[in-house]
């Protein structure tokens, strides 16, 4: 909850469908692109946009690109002109770098040496500015402020070795991952392929999915001759509404050939010696929905996980466990099943209050919260609440749901937060506010429960958060290890804690 009232956000989604089979397909392309993006609108709701091909070659491509939630951005007619497509890349943005405009907007189509190119990127290049002056000194201009253009022209650069009448889109994507280490999950579009890559640490999230039958989307395997089509998405949230089966993950390091005869791994490429993979732990946390799939385990059973570990280590005597609806609500569970103490619902929220239809009078400022929460007060008058949320940011949100539900008669209001402070700025495609307006870095701090109104507060430890995330990842290695010994690469286990602990997997480069 107070995530979304700080501003903090993720930076965007990508999602990618290559119809299996015969060309020109019956699949709906163009629609599976829209339900997939629809389902990752969580991700970013300032602009979308889609790009498919015919796959012929030369190929014929298709865009539209529009402001605002996908709804908005896709009218009936808009996919008219995008239906014929065998294949295609889109995105949806929330920018921690460039302006909300439309020019800014994904995905970005560039005629190369040997053709179009599309390129879909979630994430944010931790040495964006010298990678500027690189572009700019082979002569290219840049006509946007996004990374994502800095990819397009890195990826259109010829490499030494490439042939002129074939391109080497190995070469060309392993010497973009060499020019920059992190952040970024990225679709490649050329031709009749989607390329899936993902950056040395799996700083992103990216995984592959099959289009089956409807009649064998429950059933257990299958062959791949049911296949359909293939996805390729920023989260595996977005299968279920299309029709398709959760593949696999892309591993960090690794490109991937998507195309209409099935998914291949062309290569890992490695991360420096020693280091370790540097997924973001903030995917499991808040950003992603719960129903994802993360290195094999949904995010829902994390978050239960680390509410049952937020109870081992900050226990408090309470009579009811309840939380802010509603992304804490797992956590929530997770804390009142190990403690025993009865979990009940303390608040409803009003779904359809909207941000900018009411003006900000001094009234309605002072009501708050009022107009999103009510209160079940018969559930909690005269008794002790625990309160969990998903993390305190700047303190703005929760204190007034502190003295709203103290008002309605609680005796006491316990704030226990499933995850540790943040501390320390994201330069990798989190937009985070800026170190001096975290609350765990101003003096208030030292008495936050004062601060806030609260009786107590108590958050769980980078150990014990990365415990409870890793506790369930082990499962998965052997799998992965398959993939990966074939490239001679490591699958070891490693998350992003910077924001928590300022210890970044890279040194950042100004």
């Amino acid at each position: 909850m107070e995530f979304e009232e700080s501003g903090i956000g993720e930076e965007c989604g990508v999602f990618g469908c290559v119809a299996a089979g015969e060309w020109p397909t019956q699949l709906e392309v163009a629609q599976v692109l829209t339900l997939g993006l629809v389902a990752l609108q969580h991700r970013g709701q300032e602009s979308a946009g889609i790009v498919t091909s015919s796959g012929a070659n030369p190929p014929t491509y298709a865009a539209h690109k529009g402001m605002g939630l996908v709804s908005t951005a896709f009218p009936p007619e808009a996919l008219v002109k995008l239906r014929n497509g065998n294949l295609g890349i889109c995105h949806t943005r929330y920018s921690t770098t460039g302006i909300s405009e439309l020019q800014n907007c994904q995905p970005f189509v560039v005629d190369t040496l040997h053709g179009k190119i599309a390129v879909a990127h979630n994430g944010e290049l931790v040495n964006s500015q010298a990678l500027r002056k690189k572009v700019m000194r082979h002569g290219v201009g840049l006509s946007t402020s996004s990374d994502s253009e800095l990819i397009i022209q890195l990826l259109a650069l010829t490499p030494p070795m490439e042939e002129l009448d074939s391109p080497d889109w190995v070469a060309r994507i392993k010497n973009l991952m060499t020019a920059t280490p992190t952040s970024y999950s990225l679709l490649v579009m050329f031709k009749d392929v989607i390329y899936a890559v993902r950056d040395p640490y799996g700083n992103r999230p990216l995984c592959i999915g099959r289009i089956v039958p409807i009649s064998r989307l429950h059933s257990r395997g299958g062959e791949e001759v049911d296949t359909e089509g293939w996805v390729v998405s920023s989260e595996s949230c977005s299968f279920q509404s299309i029709g398709a089966k959760y593949y696999r993950e892309v591993l960090p390091g690794e490109i991937v050939q998507i195309s209409k005869h099935g998914v291949k791994s062309l290569t890992v490429v490695p991360r420096p010696e020693g280091d370790l993979p540097a997924f973001c732990i903030f995917e499991y946390v808040y950003f992603a929905r719960p129903d994802s799939i993360f290195e094999g385990q949904m995010v829902y059973t994390v978050r239960q996980r680390c509410g049952r570990q937020l109870a081992i280590e900050a226990p408090t005597n309470a009579d009811i466990v309840s939380t802010v609806p509603e992304s804490a609500t797992p956590a929530a569970l997770g804390y009142s099943q190990q403690s025993g103490i009865p979990y009940i619902e303390v608040l409803c929220k009003n779904r359809y209050v909207g941000r900018t239809f009411i003006q900000p009078n001094t009234r309605l400022r002072q009501l708050g919260v009022a107009k999103k929460f009510g209160v079940l007060t018969d559930n909690f008058a005269g008794k002790r609440v625990v309160l969990i949320d998903d993390s305190i940011v700047r303190g703005n949100t929760i204190s007034p749901i502190i003295r709203l539900l103290k008002e309605a008669g609680a005796t006491e209001v316990h704030i226990r937060v499933a995850s540790p402070p943040i501390r320390f700025p994201c330069y990798m495609g989190i937009n985070i506010p800026t170190k001096e307006e975290l609350i765990a870095n101003k003096p208030e701090f030292k008495d936050i429960a004062g601060y806030i109104g609260a009786d107590s507060v108590e958050y769980l430890t980078v150990e014990g958060l990365v415990s409870a995330i890793q506790e369930g990842v082990a499962s998965i290695q052997d799998k992965n290890k398959m993939i990966s010994s074939s490239h001679k690469s490591s699958s070891s286990v490693g998350h992003c804690t910077a924001c928590l602990t300022g210890k970044y997997p890279v040194e950042l480069e100004w």
